[in-house]
């Protein structure tokens, strides 16, 4: 990681601690605003979709995360290109392919803290899924799951030197990190992660194992179940909406993943002696 690294930045700070004062720096995790625009055919100007706080690096990822785990496009076939700047991002979609007739209902501003704010309406909150969950497949070993946060941390480098970002890590079930991207946002880098695996052609990703360094809310669920990822663990709690969610879809969710520990909230059959 070099000093000029876009993720983070220096600020000058005066620490207190065991009744010393000093001065030094820090490194925080950069937090900026990007704004997501899709361009059709039929449009003569891309459309400004939505603007989220994130975390710079991935965009690209996160663009196409965004719009597949929201339901705006389905296959990779559906993406023609992506163009990143500064602090935008535009999609161009492929010939023939819109975006469908409730987007124009749905105001995407979001925060680093959220991402489902800015809907028009309890009724579009639920994406669709593109597809059903395979019941007990695949099936995860109750030795694997503790060692999974200390991998994910090894290899999140920007959190290494800021101490202040989320990671969201794809593991196999020998318990091998696949990809992992970090980000300020929760959601945005679980979107970074599956925008990584559609535009590699790598989804549905139905024998993976998704980590998240926080806890596991409603909209990380859904975002998992769009991408067909079938086991959800979370370092933190779940909310009960997330345990809802997740018992609906067939998706085995596990939180508290912890200090050799965790605790099984949902579809139980994948967890293995």
């Amino acid at each position: 990681m070099t000093a000029d690294d876009p993720r983070i930045r220096s600020v000058s700070a005066v620490v207190h601690r065991g009744g010393q004062v000093f001065a030094r720096h820090e490194q925080l995790a950069v937090e900026d605003p990007l704004e997501i625009r899709v361009a059709t055919g039929d449009e003569p100007e891309p459309r400004r979709l939505a603007i989220t706080m994130r975390t710079p690096g991935d965009d690209a990822d996160l663009a196409a995360g965004f719009l597949y785990t929201e339901g705006l496009v389905t296959r990779r076939e559906q993406i023609a290109g992506i163009t990143c700047d500064v602090d935008h991002v535009r999609v161009d979609l492929a010939p023939g392919v819109r975006l469908p007739e409730a987007v124009p209902k749905r105001s995407f501003v979001m925060t680093s803290a959220c991402g489902v704010c800015g809907r028009a309406s309890l009724d579009n909150l639920r994406a669709r899924p593109p597809g059903p969950l395979t019941p007990g497949r695949p099936e995860l070993s109750a030795a694997v799951i503790p060692g999974l946060p200390g991998a994910l941390l090894r290899a999140q480098a920007t959190f290494a030197s800021t101490g202040g970002i989320h990671a969201a890590g794809l593991f196999d079930v020998r318990g091998e990190l696949r990809l992992l991207r970090e980000d300020v946002g929760r959601h945005n880098a679980v979107d970074k992660l599956v925008g990584a695996l559609l535009l590699a052609g790598q989804l549905p990703a139905l024998d993976a194992v998704l980590l998240v360094s926080g806890r596991a809310s409603f909209e990380l669920v859904q975002k998992a179940v769009m991408a067909q990822i079938p086991i959800l663990a979370a370092v933190g709690a779940p909310s009960s909406l997330a345990v809802e969610l997740a018992e609906e879809a067939g998706m085995t969710l596990l939180g508290f993943v912890r200090e050799g520990r965790f605790t099984i909230y949902s579809e139980r059959l994948r967890i293995g002696a």
